[in-house]
C-alpha cells in the first residue's frame, strides 16, 4: 500500500507537521526546507527533530519527501549564481541529516541556453560536492515537462546525471503531471511508462511519486497542476496507480492546487481506491 501525503508548512517545525498529517489522514508529508521562491532556512531544533521521527515510527509513517527551493538553478548560465545554488543544496543536505533516512527532492534546473550536456554536467558537479559518503539522505531528481531548457524532461537526461554522479544515494520522484505533459503517456499505457523507466533508469531508483492531475493535454510541456480527477489525466488513471503492484510502497505526494480540507478530502479519495 502506498504512503498518500501533502505538502505542508513547516512554519510550526517538523513536529507540528507530523501531527497535521495524522490529523488529515496522511501517512507521509513534504516540505519545502526553505522559502521556496528564496533562499532564508529556519534553524534546526534536534529536540523537534527527534520527537518528529519518534511519532512518524509510532504512527507507521513512510519516508518524507521534502522539497529544495524553486529558485535553485544548478546549472543556470551566471556562474555566480549557480554557486549559489550549490552552496543552498549543500547545506539542505546538512539540514536534512537531522532527518535520516529521508527523500529532498529538486528541480534539476534549466540550462538557459548553454545546452543539455552543460546543464547536465553542472547539475552533477553540483552533486558530487554535495553529497558525502554515508550521507543519511537519498537525493531526489524530479521528472520534469520539458518546458523551456528544463533539465529533466526526458529519462535519458536523469540516467546521464545518475551516471556523473556515480553515486547510490541518487533516486527520482516521478511527477505525474510532469511526465504526462512531458510526453509519457501514464494515461493510456501505464505499464509501458514504467517499463521505459526501468530499462532507462531502473526501477529501482524511483523512490516517490508526485501525484497530481494536469490542466493541459497530453505532451503540452506546460506544467500546470489540476486536482485529482479534474484535468487531463483523470480519476480512472490514479486508481490504477493506487494499485500498481511496483508503487505499493512509495511515498505518493499530492501537489494540487489545494489547501488542508482539500488535500484532507483528496487523500480519502485515493484511499478509497485502494
Amino acid at each position: 500500500m502506498p504512503y498518500i501525503g501533502c505538502h505542508l508548512s513547516s512554519t510550526k517545525g517538523n513536529y507540528e507537521m507530523v501531527k497535521t498529517a495524522k490529523k488529515i489522514g496522511a501517512d507521509t508529508f513534504a516540505f519545502f526546507t526553505r522559502n521556496p521562491r528564496g533562499s532564508k532556512a529556519k534553524p534546526i531544533d534536534p529536540i523537534d527533530c527527534e520527537k518528529a521521527m519518534a511519532a512518524m515510527r509510532e504512527w507507521n509513517f513512510g519516508p518524507l519527501v521534502a522539497h529544495g527551493s524553486y529558485t535553485m538553478n544548478l546549472c543556470t548560465k551566471d556562474a555566480e549564481a549557480r554557486a549559489f545554488a550549490a552552496a543552498v543544496l549543500k547545506e539542505d543536505l546538512e539540514r536534512m541529516a537531522s532527518l535520516p533516512g529521508q527523500y529532498y527532492n529538486f528541480h534539476p534546473g534549466s540550462h538557459v541556453g548553454q545546452g543539455m550536456d552543460t546543464g547536465i554536467a553542472q547539475i552533477a558537479d553540483a552533486l558530487k560536492a554535495a553529497l558525502e559518503p554515508g550521507y543519511p539522505v537519498t537525493v531526489l531528481l524530479e521528472t520534469m515537462a520539458g518546458k523551456g531548457s528544463e533539465v529533466g524532461g526526458k529519462f535519458e537526461e536523469l540516467r546521464a546525471i545518475i551516471d556523473a554522479v556515480g553515486s547510490d544515494s541518487v533516486g527520482v520522484c516521478l511527477d505525474t503531471c510532469h511526465v504526462y505533459d512531458g510526453g509519457y503517456d501514464i494515461v493510456g499505457d501505464l505499464d509501458g511508462v514504467l517499463a521505459e523507466f526501468d530499462r532507462v533508469i531502473g526501477l529501482d531508483r524511483l523512490k516517490a511519486l508526485h501525484i497530481n492531475d494536469s490542466k493541459n493535454p497530453f505532451a503540452s510541456h506546460k506544467d500546470r497542476h489540476e486536482c485529482i480527477g479534474q484535468g487531463s489525466l483523470g480519476l480512472a488513471f490514479f486508481e490504477k496507480l493506487m494499485t500498481h503492484p511496483l508503487l505499493a510502497d512509495k511515498p505518493m505526494i499530492l501537489e494540487t492546487p489545494n489547501e488542508l480540507p482539500g488535500y484532507q478530502a483528496e487523500i480519502a479519495l485515493l484511499r478509497s481506491k485502494i
